[in-house]
């Protein structure tokens, strides 16, 4: 428990500051019925953490969350009636959740929380006051609530711990010491990074000095809890900052293993590029290359498309450096990391195969593809094309501008015929020119294994030659079929 002596002076929001904060209160007319609510009961509300924030640094948000002095059954029933929806799952946390004229709203009893030394889940202690609310939060500038009334345009600001100052400095800093922050929730350590890649915060030197000393507590926390915290972070403005925060304080050797491995030393013989700097400029752009907001597995498989070179770099004569088949490697090793940080069956599938197929384009420009080759191309990349185009661009970091112009011009060429197939031939969709169902007609046979290895050779015939007419694939399934007979009977 913290001290009155260790509580900062008020603050004072300027004009533009307290604007903002009744804008947000405006907006969300739901929060002066559930203060009103409160209020008649006897109970204080509070707006709090990351939309009070948002407010004072012109951003939206979309999730409203609250603090009270009523404890969570007592929340149930103020809201039961009048809430669209009403959820509990984390009530063991004293969090009730409420969904109104289409806003989210979580409400929290005033808590505090710590981890045991071994234990995955944290304990948690209701508390008496906002002020001690606000001293258990994970940082300063998610330290400050509004404290409501029925009428929006009448709130009193509080922040007792100086977020307001940190914000406007752009640093980071706990309310209380750092080392007691992340004892009591090592996962904070993991906000930090995230926070510095969002809102462009400089962590202060004591948080920083903390979580390189306290990082391997983090190996307490649950695999679910790091991996949402990891997507927030790779999902963020900026996310290099805050992974490179994780790799300098030693986290990302309990998280992400992979990354800081990829800072391969490099001697004046053997002269290569710095993956780890390189993999950090090819998530940036791809970032560039996103049209659609924050693409979480184009990122992850930005960030992890070279975790394979490690383990398969080669020091040849003469001074050069090969990391053969570091594709399919890494491809493997991504889907392993993904598997252990509990992401879904479609995240690590999809993340594994545009890490295997990163490579599949160099050379293109050195030797004439055929069409052929960029069927097959397509059909091996399916729904990730557009992903894979965004890769393959990214991964250029050359500096040589002659060759990056050429790998350019050599990806805009294989493009173009991407889609001069398209408009000739089915290539989203690619078939053979003959069904299961013909195939066994015109080969005599019933179902089993022959209809599927005589579907593969026309599926390839189809790859090689694109569409054929009807005659000349029959013709080339009977001709296939004699040849295989013939050679079945010889043996």
């Amino acid at each position: 428990m913290h001290t009155d002596q260790q509580r900062r002076p008020e603050p004072h929001l300027d004009q533009a500051q307290r604007a903002a904060v009744t804008e947000l209160l405006r907006v969300a007319p739901v929060v002066g019925e559930l203060a009103g609510r409160f209020a008649a009961a006897g109970h204080t509300l509070a707006l709090v953490g990351g939309p009070v924030r948002d407010a004072l640094l012109g951003r939206s948000s979309d999730d409203l969350d609250f603090t009270t002095d009523a404890r969570p059954e007592q929340v149930l029933k103020l809201v039961q009636g009048w809430a669209e929806a009403v959820w509990d799952v984390g009530i063991a946390f004293g969090t009730v959740g409420v969904q109104k004229h289409g806003a989210k709203l979580e409400i929290t009893t005033y808590r505090s929380e710590a981890y045991d030394r071994d234990s995955r889940k944290p304990e948690v202690a209701y508390g008496d006051s906002i002020e001690d609310d606000l001293f258990r939060r994970d940082f300063t500038v998610n330290a400050m609530a509004v404290r409501l009334t029925a009428d929006p345009g009448d709130f009193e600001f509080v922040d007792p711990y100086n977020g307001l100052r940190d914000l406007d400095e752009g640093v980071l800093r706990t309310p209380g010491t750092p080392e007691m922050s992340f004892s009591d929730d090592p996962l904070r350590m993991m906000r930090a990074a995230r926070f510095a890649a969002q809102l462009g915060l400089d962590v202060a030197p004591e948080v920083r000095q903390a979580m390189s000393e306290m990082a391997e507590r983090l190996t307490i926390v649950s695999a679910e809890r790091v991996q949402v915290e990891l997507s927030k972070l790779v999902t963020a403005r900026s996310p290099r900052f805050g992974l490179a925060l994780l790799v300098d304080t030693g986290l990302a050797d309990h998280v992400l293993p992979e990354l800081p491995k990829l800072r391969l030393e490099i001697d004046e013989h053997h002269r290569h590029k710095d993956v780890y700097e390189h993999t950090l400029t090819v998530l940036e752009q791809a970032i560039d290359l996103e049209t659609d907001g924050p693409d979480l597995i184009l990122r992850l498989a930005a960030l992890l498309h070279d975790i394979g070179k490690p383990k398969t770099r080669r020091f040849e004569p003469g001074g050069g450096v090969s990391f053969h088949h570091h594709e399919v490697v890494g491809a493997h090793m991504t889907a392993a990391r993904l598997r252990k940080l509990k992401y879904s069956k479609e995240i690590i599938e999809d993340t594994s195969k545009l890490v295997e197929l990163h490579l599949r384009f160099h050379g293109y420009g050195e030797a004439e593809w055929t069409d052929s080759a960029v069927r097959r191309y397509v059909r091996d990349a399916g729904p990730l094309l557009e992903r894979l185009h965004k890769l393959t661009r990214s991964d250029c970091t050359t500096r040589n501008r002659r060759r990056a112009l050429m790998l350019e011009h050599a990806y805009d060429d294989l493009e173009r015929r991407i889609a001069e197939l398209r408009e000739q031939e089915e290539l989203d969709a690619i078939r053979p020119d003959l069904d299961g169902n013909e195939i066994m007609e015109i080969l005599g046979i019933k179902p089993g294994p022959e209809v599927g290895v005589a579907y593969k050779f026309l599926l390839e015939l189809r790859m090689d030659r694109g569409p054929v007419d009807h005659d000349t694939a029959v013709a080339e399934l009977r001709s296939w079929w004699a040849e295989r007979e013939a050679e079945r009977n010889q043996a």
